[in-house]
C-alpha cells in the first residue's frame, strides 16, 4: 500500500451497528472503498450497504478474503467468536474497541491493530468524525504506520496509545459521556413528571460543556455540594421518590463535597 494508493483501501465492515455506520459513511467520505458488510443481523446488513451501495452477508464464511483492511466494529464481548470463525485473509485487522487489547488478534492474523474513534455515537444521527480524536495501535511499526494514514483521512486528530492506556481512556470516557448523558435522562424524567419540557435544559448543558474548553472542570463546578448548603441538598432528596435516584444524588454530592475540600487544601 503505498502513500499515494491510500484512498484506494478496500474495506470490510464486521458489523453494522453505531459505530460502524457512522466509521462506514466516514470512510466512504474519505474516498475509501467500503466492500463489504457483515453483519448477523440481516436488516442492519441492508440497511447499511444500501446507504454505502456495497454487498453485505448474515453468513460469516462468506466474508470476502480480498479486502485490505478489515474493521471490526461489533460488541468486545462478541469480538472472539467472530475471530474463530472469520475466514483467513492476509488484510489489516483492526478493532474499535476502547477496552480491548490489539494483541486479541495475536492468534489469527499477522496484521492487526486498533482504530477507536473517541466520540460518543449512534446510527440514527450523522456523526462528524473529522473533528473526534482517533486513538491508534498497530503490532508492528509498519502497520501502525499504515492504520495512521487511514486514520489522518478521516480526522486531522490521530494519536498513537497503547493498549494499556486506551483502557484508561475509555474508563474516562464513560464517566465524561455516557454517566453524564445517564444524569441529563434523569434531569428530563424529573421536569416529565412536573408536565415541563425537558429541552430548556439544553442551554445549561451546553454552558456546562462550553465552560471546559476555558477551565478545568474542578474550576468550573458548582451547585448546593460545592456550597455543603444541606438545606438545599435535604429538600431535592425529599422531592425524590425513587430511592435509587435519591442514592444517586447522595453519592455524587458527597463525591463533589469531598472534591472541593480536597482542592481548598491543596
Amino acid at each position: 500500500m503505498g502513500k499515494s494508493t491510500y484512498r484506494k483501501i478496500s474495506v470490510v465492515f464486521i458489523g453494522a451497528g453505531n459505530v460502524a455506520t457512522q466509521l462506514a459513511l466516514a470512510m466512504e467520505k474519505a474516498g475509501f472503498s467500503i466492500m463489504q458488510i457483515f453483519s448477523r443481523s440481516i436488516n442492519s446488513a441492508q440497511i447499511l450497504a444500501k446507504q454505502l451501495n456495497c454487498s453485505y452477508t448474515t453468513h460469516i464464511n462468506e466474508i470476502t478474503t480480498e479486502a485490505d483492511l478489515y474493521i471490526f466494529a461489533i460488541k468486545d464481548d462478541a469480538l472472539q467468536a467472530v475471530l474463530e470463525a472469520i475466514p483467513a485473509n492476509r488484510g489489516i485487522w483492526v478493532h474499535t474497541s476502547g477496552s480491548l487489547p490489539i494483541d486479541i488478534f495475536s492468534e489469527y492474523t499477522a496484521s492487526y491493530g486498533a482504530l477507536y474513534p473517541l466520540q460518543t455515537i449512534s446510527k440514527q444521527r450523522e456523526t462528524d468524525l473529522s473533528k473526534a480524536y482517533f486513538f491508534i495501535e498497530g503490532n508492528t511499526e509498519h502497520v501502525e504506520k499504515v492504520i495512521h494514514d487511514i486514520a489522518i483521512k478521516i480526522s486531522g486528530n490521530v494519536k498513537v496509545m497503547t493498549s494499556e492506556a486506551r483502557k484508561y481512556l475509555h474508563l474516562a470516557a464513560v464517566f465524561a459521556c455516557n454517566f453524564s448523558n445517564y444524569m441529563f435522562t434523569v434531569a428530563s424524567q424529573i421536569l416529565e413528571k412536573q408536565g415541563v419540557d425537558w429541552h430548556i435544559l439544553l442551554p445549561l448543558i451546553d454552558e456546562t460543556a462550553h465552560k471546559l474548553y476555558f477551565m478545568h472542570p474542578e474550576q468550573a463546578q458548582t451547585g448546593p455540594a460545592v456550597r455543603d448548603d444541606q438545606a438545599i441538598m435535604e429538600l431535592h432528596k425529599s422531592l425524590l421518590d425513587d430511592e435509587r435516584t435519591r442514592q444517586l444524588y447522595e453519592m455524587i454530592s458527597e463525591g463533589i463535597h469531598f472534591q472541593t475540600i480536597n482542592k481548598e487544601q491543596r
